[in-house]
Order: structure tokens, then C-alpha cells, then sequence
């Protein structure tokens, strides 16, 4: 995340913050001169009890707004990021509509707003649609195109990898953890492929470069999984026991894996990740019932 879009996000929290102490403040002088009212007769004036509660709910009211509008400016550059239509070809990819989000995905580039995240989306619907010459060709555009940005070799890896190229896989995600060493998407993604490459000792340095950062459920569940079983082959309980209690509290992240074998049905890495996933499955349910005999 830019330090500028972490800023926008901080005021949003902040604004929140600020409303609920005006929402507070507002409340209590309410209920200070309800309760000074019972005992003295009313003041034809705003005593400055209930001049205080009006300004915190004034406050409250700007900080709602303001808010609002925070989040308002942040989608909206969200939206100008990303592409329009993005959303939309997403969503088509989760529903197997592969050629209505190629389509959709070939208009929005024709229009001329060409993002690195477009061009890795239409790799992913060629791949999944058979096309994978010109998933080839995609991904080495959104390098051409891109050259400084990480996102662009995760592409050019998603289209090797859909081939099985992993080797190749492996040296594009090298150069993207080069220009964004502090994103764990990467440093997880590099691992996968490297285990797939049969890097074991690589992928595991990928792993705990990936464990370093918060990670989504779906990476994390996968890297503490290989983290989890590294350690305890070199007989490092404490590292296990931690590797092993993250993969647990993020066992809901293999459903989004789950979610695309339909799509990679019939190809060499959608059989392996559907390997990997009974792997882990069976890994947290032995933990389970460990502890539930415990």
C-alpha cells in the first residue's frame, strides 16, 4: 500500500474516530442537563453544558461527512488504478465466463486505459480459456509496457505458469520481489513456484520472507503450511507451534483456492494445487483432532 493511499485511510479512521467522540459528547451533555433540569428551573439561555453537547454533535455530523467523503475519493482512485470494468471481468473470470470477461477485458485496453492489473487479468482469462499463446503475448506486453512495476513480471509468471514454465515463473517473480521487496503476495507467490520448480530450500526463504507481512487468508494459510512443516523436519517446535496455529485461524483462505480448480481443470497446475490443497486439508485435520483429544 502507497504511503499516500495509507494516509487516506488513517484520516477515514480518524474522521470515525472523531465522530463517535462528538456522538459521545453530545449524549452526555444531553443527559447532564436533562438531569440539571429536574432539580433548577430552565435557563431561557444554552448554558454552556448544552453549547458543548451541540458542538460534539456537530462535530459528530462534519466527521460523517467527511468520512464519507474520504472514502468516496479513495474508490474513486481505486477505480482510476485498476480500469474500468475490472470489477465487472473479475467477477465474469469467477464465474467460468472466460470469453465474456476476454471481451470485456479487450474493450476496456482498446479504449487506451492499460494497467498492469488489466493485462494480468486478461492473462488469466486467455490461460483459462485455452488461449495461452496469447496469454503469453499479454504478459509480455504488461512487461514492455511496465518494466519498473512488480505487478507486470507477476503477470508475465502467471502466464509461465499456466504453462508449467516454472522456472521461468520463478526468475519473473525474483524480479518483482526486487522492485516491491515488502509485499508478502509476492514473496508467497515466489515460494509456490519454487516448490513447484522442486527450489524446496528457495521456497522456504520465500515463505518466511512472506510471513514477515500480513498476509490475505488464502496466501497465509498455504505458507504457514510448508513454514509448519519445514520446522518441525528441523525440530523447531516453538517456530512449528506458531506456524501451525496461523494455518489453523486461516484455514477458511483455501476456499478462494478451491474456488479456481474449476478453471484449471485438465492442466498440469490445477492438478497440482488440487494435490496441495488435500495436502493441507488433511494437515489441519490431524492438528484438529490433536487438539480436540488434547
Amino acid at each position: 500500500m502507497s504511503v499516500r493511499r495509507l494516509m487516506g485511510w488513517i484520516a477515514v479512521f480518524v474522521s470515525v474516530a472523531l465522530a463517535l467522540l462528538g456522538i459521545v459528547v453530545f449524549v452526555l451533555g444531553v443527559v447532564i442537563e436533562f438531569a440539571s433540569g429536574m432539580t433548577q428551573p430552565l435557563d431561557p439561555y444554552l448554558s454552556p453544558v448544552a453549547q458543548l453537547s451541540l458542538a460534539g454533535l456537530c462535530l459528530s455530523a462534519s466527521m460523517i461527512v467527511l468520512g464519507f467523503l474520504l472514502v468516496g475519493i479513495l474508490l474513486a482512485r481505486q477505480s482510476r488504478q485498476y480500469g474500468a470494468g475490472y470489477g465487472e471481468a473479475y467477477r465474469l473470470i469467477q464465474k467460468l465466463q472466460f470469453p465474456q470477461a476476454i471481451q470485456l477485458l479487450e474493450r476496456v485496453l482498446a479504449g487506451g486505459k492499460i494497467t498492469p492489473d488489466l493485462l494480468m487479468l486478461l492473462t488469466s482469462a486467455y490461460a483459462y480459456n485455452g488461449q495461452l499463446a496469447k496469454a503469453q503475448a499479454t504478459a509480455d506486453q504488461a512487461v514492455q509496457m511496465f518494466p519498473q512495476n512488480a505487478a507486470a513480471y507477476m503477470t508475465l509468471a502467471n502466464g509461465y505458469r499456466m504453462q508449467a514454465s516454472y522456472g521461468e515463473a520463478a526468475m519473473a517473480l525474483q524480479t518483482a520481489a526486487q522492485l516491491s521487496p515488502d509485499q508478502p503476495i509476492i514473496w508467497a507467490e515466489l515460494g509456490f513456484i519454487q516448490q513447484l520448480a522442486g527450489e524446496q530450500e528457495a521456497a522456504i526463504e520465500s515463505f518466511k520472507h512472506a510471513a514477515l507481512y500480513s498476509m490475505p487468508s488464502m496466501y497465509s494459510v498455504r505458507v504457514n503450511y510448508y513454514l509448519a512443516q519445514h520446522y518441525l523436519h528441523v525440530e523447531d517446535t516453538q517456530n512449528a507451534a506458531k506456524a501451525t496455529e496461523r494455518m489453523i485461524s486461516t484455514k477458511h483462505g483455501l476456499k478462494a483456492w478451491k474456488s479456481t480448480l474449476s478453471a484449471l481443470e485438465g492442466t498440469a497446475y490445477g492438478s497440482l494445487l488440487n494435490y496441495e490443497i488435500e495436502k493441507i486439508e488433511r494437515a489441519i485435520g490431524a492438528t484438529e483432532e490433536q487438539q480436540q483429544k488434547a
